[in-house]
């Protein structure tokens, strides 16, 4: 008799289970997708997107189409509690969908930390993707007036690939605006010193200001205040703190980590309920903390679907063994690119060459073709 699995989230580590969503309805299991929008948008190109280089067409998956295409059922909604004790989802709108097995990849979120936030205020949080189509729209609404007052707070990777590619958003349409980076302690932190070196120079050769040693203290309408004393005009203002998962796991009650992941064992499972599974940024990998890197999500792509199949019938699971290097590469928003894996480093145009057709490699392996994908 078939049971039913339910993945809530399409991002990187479930999108083979809903490319194979027929393996699972061929052996009689029910199939249940759960997600915000119909559509999820891959947070690799996001800034790519900001700055008009990819359309948001090439940069999102049809999560509907997917789940639909497998035999599956597609919910759009938010899961708002999970009751473990007896295998229900609560979605906020007060639904709730029962679950044999189930797996969550539900991304992580942009935290505020410290910042004080007048009600008034108005700012983007670089996740997730949509907020940022929605700043491009407004941006070029106002592009052909004043010069706007564009800020990016947040030193590391997201606060580097925003910057960069405002700036490539503002220039392509003739636009002006002061561009500044409040990198926090210092810009690409922990990262090694020649990434950080050709992260600076990149950017202030643009005219783009990086202020270190300083952080975001308060959101007024308008202003931003820092922890220095100085204020910001301010008519863009972008959040790029850092990621951390949703709330959803401990509001619920089930065992997380320090940042409030799902924790889960080497079979990336629920230590405390073996039925609930999950990857990407959502969890806490209890075997060694893992960076909030995409790569690792891609990785539990394939295991998530055998240990998902396995857990429905019983069989044995499989581990998860993470690697100990990976590559990034990080769009500057000029055609350009960072490439950095251990003690290789380089920038230029090859380095964007190559994360560019990697990400579209990507998108081809897992988009619907033909009118499925349509809107």
């Amino acid at each position: 008799m078939g049971k039913h699995l339910v993945l809530i989230g399409a991002g990187h580590a479930h999108l083979t289970c809903l490319k194979s969503l027929r393996d699972f309805t061929a052996r009689g299991h029910q199939v249940t997708v759960i997600g915000p929008d119909i559509h999820h948008y891959y947070s690799g190109m996001g800034p790519g997107m900001l700055g008009q280089t990819y359309t948001p067409r090439e940069i999102r998956f049809n999560s509907q189409a997917l789940a639909e295409a497998g035999g599956g059922r597609f919910v759009q909604g938010v899961v708002s509690r999970v009751q473990p004790q007896d295998r229900t989802l609560v979605l906020a709108s007060g639904e709730q969908i029962s679950y044999d097995v189930v797996s969550f990849n539900i991304g992580s979120g942009i935290p505020k930390g410290k910042v004080t936030i007048h009600e008034e205020a108005h700012f983007y949080t670089v996740k997730p993707i949509e907020q940022l189509l929605r700043a491009q729209q407004a941006i070029l609404e106002q592009l052909g007036g004043k010069t706007l007052d564009l800020l990016v707070v947040g030193g590391g990777p997201a606060g580097l690939e925003i910057s960069g590619n405002l700036w490539r958003l503002v220039s392509r349409h003739n636009g002006r605006a002061n561009l500044t980076l409040v990198a926090g302690r210092r810009l690409m932190s922990n990262f090694a010193d020649k990434v950080r070196r050709l992260a600076l120079n990149s950017l202030q050769k643009r005219d783009i200001r990086v202020m270190e040693g300083a952080h975001l203290r308060e959101i007024q309408p308008g202003r931003a205040q820092l922890t220095d004393g100085q204020e910001l005009p301010v008519d863009f203002l972008f959040l790029a703190l850092g990621v951390k998962p949703p709330a959803l796991f401990l509001d619920s009650g089930l065992p997380t980590g320090p940042e409030g992941g799902l924790v889960v064992n080497e079979f990336l499972q629920s230590t405390a309920h073996p039925e609930i599974f999950g990857g990407g940024d959502c969890i806490y990998f209890q075997p060694q903390p893992l960076d909030k890197v995409g790569v690792y999500a891609v990785r539990q792509n394939p295991l998530l679907l055998d240990n998902l199949m396995a857990a429905l019938e019983n069989r044995s699971l499989k581990p998860f063994k993470p690697q100990d290097t990976y590559m990034l590469i990080f769009n500057l928003g000029d055609g350009r690119g960072i490439f950095a894996r251990k003690n290789l480093v380089f920038d230029g145009r090859l380095a964007f060459i190559l994360k560019d057709y990697i990400d579209r490699r990507f998108m081809r392996r897992f988009q619907i073709s033909g009118e499925l994908q349509e809107d």
